[in-house]
């Protein structure tokens, strides 16, 4: 009775695998932000109200609609970073951006020159750009598009260089900029007693997927900030093959990269739980709102049986109608329409004929009834007595 109308068209599959896409991307760019926790708040918050729409819970559905209207805007200026960056995903998603690798000679170049700094104590901040824009995350700094060179790194980390504080940007084998300044992380479990330059490696790495490496004047350390996490290097000679690592990632060739089901793949827990939600907005907002029909037996109650009568037989004592609307509402409301309220005010002595219609079966306002099989009830009664 309550089957499947419809049933379920390409378009629909395409229509999920899409959404499913999108939340898995949400979820990826979820674990690296710093407003994890309430984002996932606000998510739990619009599961129940989508689950409440589903169910008909018309007055927890309104309450949780009213407070989603006026945190919306809160959302957005509390999350403006997190949300711009989402976006900038997508976009990069969609272009495949990609850099040329650089000549390996380069790498080895700027491997070298960190390790150089680390073993004479000096502090420095390498930044390598991933597939995320990060000039909008530096401030100041001096342009400078420079073949990278050992003696030009070694040069701008000088302490006697105007721009040594600053962070150095490589992109493939040029120097783009010196002197620059990155955002600052104020995670202090990550950073502990760590300074300055490793709260900016760290604080660019929530921003963007970045590779920075920092150098500790104190400790003649190295360490690497990527993806919001802070590792700190066991050999300093390890820089060359996570640099390596990073490059071969970021500027593989264009076609070279995993598909996105694959890597969906790898994360299977994550895709099963976005998949999921995306059927579930299929289902509220999609086949949710498909109208269709349904046909229930009710069974036929007398009300306002006036003083004095007996009621000896009512025929029939159940009737089968017919329900129109849409399914998230039509499927609640029929189940809760458990029989037919006929009134029989004008009840006389012997066999008397009532017309059952729509207004005699308790529903909400959104669904129609259609049909009502058989529509007329004949009620046999008598006095008391």
């Amino acid at each position: 009775m309550f089957g499947w109308h419809g049933g379920i068209r390409l378009g629909d599959i395409v229509d999920i695998g899409v959404v499913a896409l999108l939340i898995w991307i949400g979820i990826t760019w979820l674990r690296r932000t710093r407003a994890r926790l309430a984002l996932i708040g606000l998510l739990i918050l619009g599961g129940v109200d989508l689950l409440a729409r589903f169910l008909g819970l018309h007055v927890t559905a309104t309450i949780l609609q009213g407070f989603f209207a006026a945190f919306v805007i809160v959302v957005i200026v509390v999350f403006q970073d997190e949300i711009r960056r989402f976006f900038e995903q997508i976009a990069v998603l969609s272009m495949r951006r990609k850099r040329p690798p650089p000549p390996p000679d380069s790498t080895e170049v700027v491997a070298r020159s960190i390790v150089h700094l680390a073993e004479r104590r000096t502090g420095a901040l390498f930044v390598f750009p991933g597939k995320e824009p990060v000039d909008r995350h530096l401030d100041g700094g001096v342009p400078l598009d420079a073949l990278a060179s050992e003696p030009l790194l070694l040069s701008l980390f000088d302490t006697h260089s105007p721009g040594h504080d600053g962070a150095v940007l490589v992109e493939g084998d040029r120097v783009r900029m010196f002197g620059a300044r990155l955002p600052l992380s104020g995670n202090q479990e990550q950073l502990g007693t760590r300074g300055t330059r490793h709260a900016a490696a760290l604080g660019l790495s929530e921003r963007t997927d970045s590779l920075t490496v920092v150098v500790s004047e104190e400790r003649g350390t190295v360490s690497l900030a990527r993806d919001g996490i802070l590792r700190t290097l066991a050999e300093r000679k390890d820089v060359h093959k996570d640099l390596r690592s990073f490059l071969q990632e970021t500027t593989r060739p264009a076609g070279a990269a995993a598909p996105a089901w694959k890597r969906m793949g790898a994360r299977w827990l994550e895709t099963a739980f976005a998949l999921g939600i995306a059927v579930l907005l299929w289902l509220v907002f999609s086949a949710g709102s498909a109208e269709i029909t349904i046909t229930r037996s009710l069974p036929v109650v007398l009300t306002d049986i006036p003083a004095g009568m007996t009621i000896d037989k009512v025929e029939p004592d159940e009737v089968e109608v017919t329900f129109r609307g849409e399914r998230r509402h039509l499927i609640p409301a029929a189940t809760e329409s458990a029989a037919v309220r006929l009134s029989v005010l004008s009840l006389q002595p012997g066999l008397q004929t009532f017309l059952v219609g729509g207004d005699d079966i308790p529903r909400p306002a959104t669904i129609e009834v259609t049909e009502v099989r058989p529509n007329r009830i004949r009620v046999a009664a008598r006095p008391n007595g």
